[in-house]
C-alpha cells in the first residue's frame, strides 16, 4: 500500500502543490496528510475520491503500482470487442434493408 502515498506524493509535486495545501483541500491536518503520503495511514474509499478530484485524476491513477498499465493489457480485448460491435452494426443494417425490401414487396403485390 506504500505504493499509493507515492502516488499521491507524485500528484503532488506534479501539480506543485504543499503538502499544506493539500491537507487544507482534503480538510485534514498537515500531519494527518504527511502519513497518507508516506503509507503510515491507509486511506478510504472517501478519502481516496476526495484526493482524485483535488488532483482531477481517476482514482486508478492513485491506486495502481507504477509501470502497471491496465489499458495496454487491455487493449487486445478492446480491439476484439470493437471488431464484433462493427460485424454486429453491419448486421443490423443488412436486416434493415431486407426489412424495407420485404415491406415494399408486400406494398407492391397489395397495389396490384
Amino acid at each position: 500500500m506504500k505504493h499509493i502515498g507515492q502516488n499521491i506524493r507524485r500528484l503532488r509535486h506534479k501539480s506543485g502543490m504543499s503538502q499544506n495545501q493539500v491537507a487544507q483541500g482534503l480538510k485534514i491536518s498537515i500531519p494527518a496528510f504527511s502519513k497518507i503520503e508516506t503509507g503510515i495511514t491507509d486511506i478510504n474509499i472517501q478519502r481516496l475520491n476526495q484526493i482524485s478530484e483535488l488532483f482531477q485524476v481517476p482514482i486508478t491513477d492513485i491506486l495502481l503500482e507504477e509501470g502497471t498499465n491496465p489499458q495496454s493489457s487491455n487493449l487486445q480485448e478492446v480491439d476484439v470487442l470493437k471488431e464484433k460491435l462493427y460485424l454486429m452494426e453491419q448486421e443490423i443494417i443488412d436486416l434493415q434493408k431486407r426489412l424495407i425490401d420485404l415491406y415494399e414487396e408486400v406494398r407492391n403485390k397489395n397495389k396490384q
